[in-house]
C-alpha cells in the first residue's frame, strides 16, 4: 500500500462543520455517519503535531438558510468548537459566503503562502460542494491536495431532467473526478493519520 506522505507543515482545512447541516428536513438524507469522528481524529493529530489548522465557516447571506449568519445553525458543531484553540500550531478562521474556501476572509491562499504551506488536507461538509470546489481551486493554485473521503459527508441531491443521485453516488463521483482528474489525492482518514504521525 502506498503511504500518504503528509508534510510537517501541511494545513488541515476543516470546512463548514456547522450545526445547520444537522437540519435533515432542509438537506435530506446524508451519508457517512463516521465523518465527525474522523474529522475529530484529524484535528487532534494536527494539534498534537503542531501543524496548522484552518477552520472555515459558511456565513450564508440568504434569509432562512440553516447556515444564515447570526443564527444557531451558523455555529460550528461541538466536535469542532470543543477543539478550536487547543493546538500547539497556528490556527486560522476563514469566513465565506460561496463554495470555495479560497474566496473568503482572510485570504486563505495568501495565509498559506505566507506560512510556506504547500500541502492541504481537506475535510468537512459537503463532499461534492464546498470540499470539492476548494480542492479543485487548491489544485489549480498549485497545492498538493489530500482528500480523505471518509472525513466528510454530503446529502442526496436532485438535479436537472428528473435526475437524482444518492449521497453515496455523489461521494464516489467526487472521488473519481478529483483523483482521476489529478486535482487531489483521494485517500482515507487512516492513510492520513499514518502519514501524519507524531513529529
Amino acid at each position: 500500500m502506498e503511504i500518504t506522505e503528509i508534510n510537517e507543515n501541511a494545513a488541515l482545512v476543516v470546512i463548514d462543520v456547522q450545526k445547520g447541516f444537522d437540519d435533515e428536513g432542509f438537506w435530506g438524507r446524508r451519508d457517512n455517519p463516521e465523518a465527525e469522528g474522523n474529522i475529530a481524529a484529524l484535528i487532534e493529530r494536527w494539534q498534537e503535531t503542531g501543524r496548522p489548522v484552518v477552520f472555515v465557516r459558511h456565513d450564508s447571506p440568504r434569509e432562512g438558510s440553516p447556515l444564515q449568519a447570526g443564527t444557531v445553525g451558523n455555529e460550528f458543531k461541538d466536535v469542532v468548537e470543543e477543539r478550536r484553540g487547543k493546538g500547539a500550531g497556528p490556527e486560522l478562521l476563514v469566513t465565506k459566503s460561496v463554495n470555495s474556501a479560497f474566496y473568503g476572509e482572510p485570504d486563505l491562499d495568501a495565509w498559506l503562502k505566507g506560512a510556506r504551506v504547500g500541502q492541504i488536507v481537506i475535510v468537512g461538509i459537503q463532499t461534492n460542494m464546498c470540499n470539492e470546489t476548494t480542492a479543485r481551486m487548491g489544485g489549480n493554485l498549485g497545492y498538493d491536495v489530500v482528500f480523505p473521503i471518509d472525513a466528510m459527508h454530503t446529502f442526496d441531491l436532485a438535479g436537472p431532467f428528473g435526475w437524482t443521485r444518492s449521497a453515496e453516488e455523489l461521494t464516489r463521483a467526487t472521488a473519481v473526478s478529483l483523483h482521476g482528474g489529478r486535482f487531489a489525492r483521494v485517500v482515507t482518514t487512516e492513510d492520513v493519520l499514518k502519514g501524519a504521525g507524531a513529529r
